[in-house]
């Protein structure tokens, strides 16, 4: 317990008084309740509530919960090369190589700023495409067939010129 006080990622949690700390850790390992805590604290139910509202304490128990992730980061790691190394099936390698390619940043979720873009500009070009038809049917008098072809060229250029930007 003493080099998780001395952690400079616990820096609310280290200002907490040793009787908090410990609520955090409990809360944080989710197996009592309130009204466990405090009577191991020997303090009232209503304390605890009322520190669960205590914006220090609330920092104190996201330090915590973060602390204790970045130290089971070694032992996932671990974990995942195994998976990969020993797994019979495929898909299982297949899901920690991803894994581990994610988090070095050397594989995406298939989403980039260009790709977002391009996206949007699609969607943007089938609205109009859609409204320009919609337009046509209405305007039955006009050869709707040419119509549609001339907007449709119109918007094939269009979604060029911002394609290339």
């Amino acid at each position: 317990m003493s080099s998780v006080h001395k952690s400079s990622d616990l820096r609310a949690f280290s200002k907490l008084t040793k009787k908090r700390q410990k609520a955090v850790i409990m809360l944080f390992e989710n197996d009592k309740t309130i009204e466990e805590i405090a009577k191991i604290l020997n303090i009232t139910d209503r304390a605890v509530y009322k520190w669960k509202r205590n914006p220090d304490f609330i920092q104190a128990q996201q330090e915590y919960a973060i602390f204790v992730l970045n130290t089971a980061l070694p032992d996932s790691i671990s974990e995942l090369i195994k998976l990969i190394r020993n797994s019979k099936s495929d898909m299982v390698k297949l899901q920690a190589i991803q894994t581990v390619l994610k988090h070095a940043n050397l594989l995406s979720d298939n989403s980039t700023p260009e790709l977002d873009k391009a996206k949007i500009r699609k969607a943007n070009a089938d609205a109009r495409v859609a409204e320009a038809r919609a337009k046509a049917m209405e305007d039955n008098g006009a050869d709707v067939e040419l119509l549609l072809d001339k907007m449709m060229d119109t918007l094939a250029k269009e979604d060029l010129k911002h394609g290339s930007k």
